[in-house]
């Protein structure tokens, strides 16, 4: 038996993975249990967490993998500020003392904090390197259902590439082409979101959450001034408009200049029409080279099957256009397609690549993404009882039941159910359920329970098999990574009147039968829910739709703006108390809020962090 930890750190999201024999058994990232969004410290809890979910010590571990190569990376900062020097000193003295004293010795320092978890463990050599982008296209790739496919990756930066394009085919998987730093379509998007006063590497989905407010009239300007984008998709960026290379901002006055205004500051500054017209025009310029990317490589390679990986796969978006041009018969996208993704690639690609092992049994191994903890019900009941808090205990039946029914009449219930999910999105497992037929529940979800700005789309959890009833769309996506346009029967056309409206005022107009889950321009991120990976959910839904005759629910994150999704029993009646949340179900207890100890509520909105 092989037991390979991969582990990602040190940028954000970080996070680690374990495989036994080639199969994954869990993964997890830091942050859900520190409780920091985008945690970016060594990830000493989920280590500790998927080694006790296998019931292992370190020492068992055969192979420790990170998923990528520190002095590759500093060979990148060096070379960069040297070529545009003296520009980018204080960003260089800043940067330089942090990799003299732990990135650029990272073999030792991971050393070192491994020995934090079981001091039998003493050989170093177990630790190797994976590269950044082989990390991304091995997570894509080998939990994919494909023998042979073409594998894109597209992000910020690893070591040197922005964008790699690689051919997997059985065991094997090989890089043929890459785009390298500076020019990256992943800063170009997180620029755009510096520029527009969101938070970088957080902020991107709310950009993406705008656009349809806005109209794309800067795409040309975008693809004329700021960048040299070629017919196949490949492109380079225009760094006089930028300051990421080497300064401490993503873009410089060139660029405010360029667009007529100043960086947005979140502070001061309310959302203009301007600010949708950018977001609109950055997602567009994003679609663009996208589906020249893929057209290209669709032409090239004649390979039929394409997988995708890196932080810009999680643009729902975008996926959703490639898979409407159908230059590929099927689309795969790692859940964790950002960097805790590349963890699991990490140990992937040394188990496969490395060890030469074959890929038997070729399906998604991903378990539906649910590879978090979990928690049996005697565990829960002690410590509800600790918490104080008032529950009933329920059979499977009458929880699916009970909770359909309240859905049906409004009410917003937690979803505490089974593994914790692994990526970004919430699946059914930590998740906040409310009825999508209600034209009230976006605003109110996002105003009272979520405390975040209202513009902000919700996901439908659907049916598998009432997908393409409800939606323009009739293939899997588990993951919610593909946006689609509610059908036209269930769709309400907007009065003349309704399309005068500006911006957020369209939020206002009924746009669907299913109001709460269609965004502006008739467009949803669809979950489609399986009875084979989340029975409970699936079973819940089905329930919902005896009563209602919808096969939908709303499905957000259990959080609340600024918060990473919840882990534990504990943060999820913490978030229940400090919400409008209507109901709590974990496992197979149910707690009303109007049944809880008043003393109890807590002041939730001000203790995280505006993401």
């Amino acid at each position: 038996m092989t037991n390979i930890l991969g582990i990602s750190a040190f940028y954000h999201d970080s996070a680690a993975s374990l495989i036994v024999d080639g199969e994954i058994k869990a993964a997890a990232q830091e942050e859900r249990f520190s409780r920091k969004k985008h945690d970016a410290s060594y990830p000493f809890n989920a280590i500790n967490y998927v080694l006790k979910e296998q019931g292992i010590t370190l020492n068992e571990v055969d192979h420790i993998v990170f998923f990528e190569k520190p002095f590759l990376k500093f060979e990148r900062l060096l070379e960069t500020y040297m070529a545009f020097a003296p520009k980018g000193f204080k960003s260089f003295s800043l940067s330089m003392p942090i990799w003299l004293r732990e990135k650029l010795f990272q073999k030792k320092f991971l050393f070192e904090n491994l020995k934090r978890h079981d001091d039998k463990f003493n050989d170093m050599n177990k630790i190797k390197f994976s590269e950044h982008h082989f990390s991304h296209a091995a997570s894509a790739f080998y939990p994919s259902p494909f023998k042979k496919a073409i594998v894109l990756t597209l992000d910020g930066v690893g070591e040197w590439a922005t964008t790699t394009l690689a051919i997997g085919k059985g065991n094997n998987l090989r890089i043929l082409k890459e785009i390298y730093f500076p020019h990256s379509l992943g800063l170009l998007y997180s620029a755009f979101t510096y520029y527009t006063g969101f938070k970088v590497n957080s902020g991107e989905y709310k950009v993406m959450g705008l656009a349809p407010y806005g109209k794309p009239k800067y795409k040309e300007l975008i693809i004329k001034k700021l960048m040299d984008l070629k017919e196949d998709g490949s492109f380079k960026l225009n760094m006089k408009y930028f300051n990421y290379a080497t300064g401490l901002t993503m873009t410089n006055k060139n660029f405010s200049n360029l667009f007529g205004q100043p960086v947005r500051d979140p502070k001061k500054d309310l959302l203009k029409e301007f600010h949708m017209d950018i977001a609109s025009s950055i997602q567009a310029v994003t679609e663009e080279v996208i589906l020249r990317l893929t057209k290209n490589i669709a032409n090239e390679y004649s390979i039929s099957n394409l997988c995708l990986a890196g932080g810009v796969a999680l643009n729902c978006v975008a996926n959703g256009k490639i898979l409407k041009e159908k230059n590929f018969e099927n689309i795969w996208i790692q859940p964790a397609a950002g960097d805790a993704g590349g963890s699991l690639g990490a140990a992937l690609a040394y188990w496969h690549s490395e060890l030469k092992n074959p890929r038997n049994d070729v399906r998604d191994k991903m378990s539906g993404a649910y590879l978090g903890p979990k928690y049996e019900n005697d565990l829960i009941e002690n410590k509800l009882k600790s918490l104080e808090a008032n529950f009933k205990k329920k059979t499977d039946s009458e929880i699916s039941i009970l909770v359909a029914n309240e859905l049906s009449n409004n009410k917003t219930v937690g979803w505490f159910q089974g593994r914790m999910e692994f990526g970004p999105r919430a699946l059914g497992g930590r998740s906040i359920l409310a009825d999508p037929r209600s034209d009230k529940m976006q605003k109110e979800l996002n105003l009272k329970i979520k405390f975040r700005e209202s513009f902000r789309p919700f996901a439908p959890s659907v049916l598998r098999e009432d997908v393409n009833e409800w939606f323009d769309l009739d293939c899997d996506s588990p993951y919610m990574l593909f946006v689609s346009e509610v059908k036209k029967d269930k769709q309400i056309s907007m009065t003349e009147k309704d399309k005068m409206l500006f911006g957020i005022d369209k939020l206002n107009v009924k746009k669907s039968y299913v109001p709460a889950i269609t965004h502006v321009d008739y467009s949803a991120r669809i979950q489609t829910v399986h009875k084979d990976t989340n029975p409970k959910y699936y079973n819940l839904i089905k329930e919902f739709k005896k009563i209602t005759n919808c096969p939908v629910l709303v499905n957000t994150s259990f959080n609340v703006r600024g918060e990473p999704i919840v882990c534990s029993i504990e943060d999820a009646y913490n978030c229940f108390m400090g919400t409008n949340l209507d109901i709590l179900v974990i496992e197979n207890f149910i707690l009303y809020k109007d049944a809880q100890n008043k003393s109890l509520i807590k002041d939730y909105k001000n203790k995280f962090e505006l993401d």
